[in-house]
């Protein structure tokens, strides 16, 4: 898609023009140190700009440089992400950290190869840092971008295909100005944002409503076309909290995977034909190798994760032999429940205790 010089400067100049007098004061916004603006990006991953505010400044105060992330131990790092969501962003982030350091002598790149060569950097995340820390000429398309392109040029083609991201991908490239590039894409970001919303878009607000093809049509609400996702299945889980004396046993799950390197109290899918003791005691068993007791039903708590939902049934557990086995997890401690403070740990976890 082309679009002409006189519309692109419009918009550029609109665009800008409203950034320089609207935009939200953000912590990230006050540096130009490049590993800030990296973790405000990772952090911003599929998380509101509200959530990612209480986290950064915690985050950045512990680990004010890339040195200090990369020398950070795997656990402390995701308690300090703990509650934050997307585990994998902490996971990447602290590999990459340690890549800066070992690779790149301690100075977060400023070529696109080099960037996307870390763990978790991918083209959005690249752009962004290049453009908002270096000022490089570098498109940024993540979903508020997405939202306001479709209405402005009135993309009416899936936004979810391949086809579509590379000619999104494009057009976003075309529109770059020559000058003001940092401003420029967090200005087409914070337009997504608080203007050009998913729902109930303010058009009256906007500084490009004039020229934008969706508000001329009056079709906003039917932009972006998106492909109906899958229905969210449901699944049922138990969680152990098993007691040996005094004190309860928490494992930790895998490096990779779903909720990678955090603590939680042991358990399971159940599985079809199994009751829900039944299934705890299985779980235990298979990833643990020791033999429980299962007592009363503690909790059931609802939980939503991306691609699905569960109910994880907690119940009182009592250890009744054998020698731990880390089969299905990576570590274990006996810990004392006051002691449970110290460890990151899931939100469905956080809302059994």
């Amino acid at each position: 898609m082309r679009v002409n010089i006189p519309l692109k400067r419009q918009f550029q100049k609109k665009l800008l023009s409203w950034y320089n007098q609207r935009s939200r004061p953000l912590p990230w916004r006050e540096t130009r140190d490049p590993y800030k603006i990296w973790v405000s990006e990772v952090m911003l991953q599929q998380t509101q700009v509200k959530t990612v505010e209480a986290y950064y400044g915690r985050f950045i105060s512990r680990f004010p440089s890339v040195e200090d992330l990369a020398r950070a131990a795997p656990d402390e790092v995701m308690k300090y992400w703990e509650g934050l969501g997307y585990y994998g962003r902490a996971r990447h982030l602290h590999r990459a950290a340690r890549d800066v350091v070992d690779r790149f002598d301690s100075r977060v790149p400023d070529s696109f190869e080099d960037l996307i060569s870390l763990p978790g950097v991918g083209r959005y995340t690249a752009g962004a840092i290049l453009s908002i820390a270096f000022g490089k000429p570098e498109a940024v398309l993540d979903g508020n971008v997405i939202r306001v392109l479709a209405r402005m040029f009135q993309v009416t083609d899936d936004v979810r295909k391949a086809s579509t991201q590379k000619m999104l991908w494009s057009l976003s490239e075309s529109l770059l100005p020559k000058r003001c590039i940092r401003d420029y894409n967090q200005a087409l970001m914070e337009l997504g944002a608080l203007i050009c919303r998913a729902r109930n878009p303010a058009c009256s607000d906007c500084p490009v409503s004039r020229i934008c093809e969706a508000n001329r049509l009056s079709i906003q609400q039917e932009l972006p076309v998106k492909s109906p996702r899958k229905p969210v299945p449901h699944y049922e889980v138990t969680a152990g909290i098993i007691w040996r004396d005094d004190r309860l046993l928490i494992t930790r799950r895998p490096p990779k995977g779903l909720l990678g390197g955090l603590w939680e109290f042991p358990g399971g899918k159940l599985e079809p034909g199994e009751d829900l003791e039944g299934c705890l005691k299985r779980e235990i068993r298979e990833e643990l190798g020791i033999a429980i007791e299962v007592g009363a039903r503690l909790t059931s708590v609802e939980h939503a994760y991306t691609h699905f939902r569960i109910t994880l049934h907690a119940f009182d557990c009592r250890y009744r032999g054998g020698r731990i086995q880390l089969i299905g997890a990576d570590d274990y401690r006996w810990i004392l429940p006051r002691e449970l403070d110290g460890f990151a740990l899931p939100a469905a976890d956080h809302k059994i205790i």
